[in-house]
């Protein structure tokens, strides 16, 4: 009877050119799995290259797990494990199963007396925390924020109103294509007096991370943010 394998949470860059905050542990496990879930095959894909494995890239079997995938497919995606073989989750998202598909594999794992391994990595939310300079110990992440411009403007103030209630950081992310529509309406509705964090680009050359209260972001404006990758913070100093 094959030994059982595990169920890696392998972290992955958080843009081009992040591959510098890949431990080496992580690799080195990349260079000898062979079954990989990922929410896009080809991003995986091209990571996997990018550590510069020694082994042919058809020998990785890579399955998609998205929002989209149908929950009877997670037992296929499990089943090497069974077989003896390690597993590796690869997120979109720098971590996975944070604001990730892949907590549905890691839950179906757990019901099925699998191990779960996470790995050390890049994860936007802890490192925006971490640079922020807003309390630590409270902190609440919601994912994205309405699209709809009066929906996210209500959101926002909620936001700000628990922030300065429950001193409580509040952190948010925004598809890239939209972050200036949130910056927008963040100086428009939120107090003059709210701490507010703009993290980009975390882990990368161009990364910038500055918080200012709304009233100082309102006067010296704010960086170009157009399709870059960015964590948005709301609260007040620990």
């Amino acid at each position: 009877m094959n030994k059982q394998g595990k169920l890696y949470l392998i972290p992955t860059p958080l843009g081009e050119n992040g591959l510098h905050a890949i431990p080496a542990y992580v690799v080195n496990l990349i260079h000898k799995i062979e079954y990989v879930v990922a929410e896009r095959a080809k991003t995986a894909r091209h990571f996997i290259k990018a550590t510069g494995t020694p082994r042919p890239m058809p020998s990785y079997h890579v399955s998609e797990l998205n929002a989209r995938s149908p929950q009877g497919g997670l037992g296929e995606m499990l089943q090497p494990v069974f077989d003896g073989k390690d597993v590796g989750i690869m997120s979109e998202a720098g971590c996975p199963g944070v604001a990730d598909p892949g907590a549905r594999l890691v839950a179906l794992a757990h019901r099925k007396g699998v191990e779960v391994v996470p790995m050390s990595g890049p994860s936007s939310i802890l490192l925006a925390l971490m640079a922020s300079g807003l309390n630590g110990q409270n902190f609440c992440f919601h994912g994205y924020l309405p699209a709809k411009v009066n929906d996210l403007a209500t959101a926002l103030k909620k936001l700000g109103q628990a922030a300065k209630r429950q001193n409580q950081t509040q952190l948010f992310i925004e598809a890239p294509y939209r972050n200036r529509q949130v910056v927008e309406q963040a100086l428009k509705v939120l107090s003059p007096e709210t701490l507010f964090c703009i993290a980009v680009d975390l882990t990368l050359e161009t990364e910038f991370v500055l918080t200012k209260k709304i009233g100082e972001w309102r006067k010296g404006g704010t960086p170009e943010l157009h399709k870059r990758p960015a964590m948005f913070l709301v609260g007040n100093a620990p």
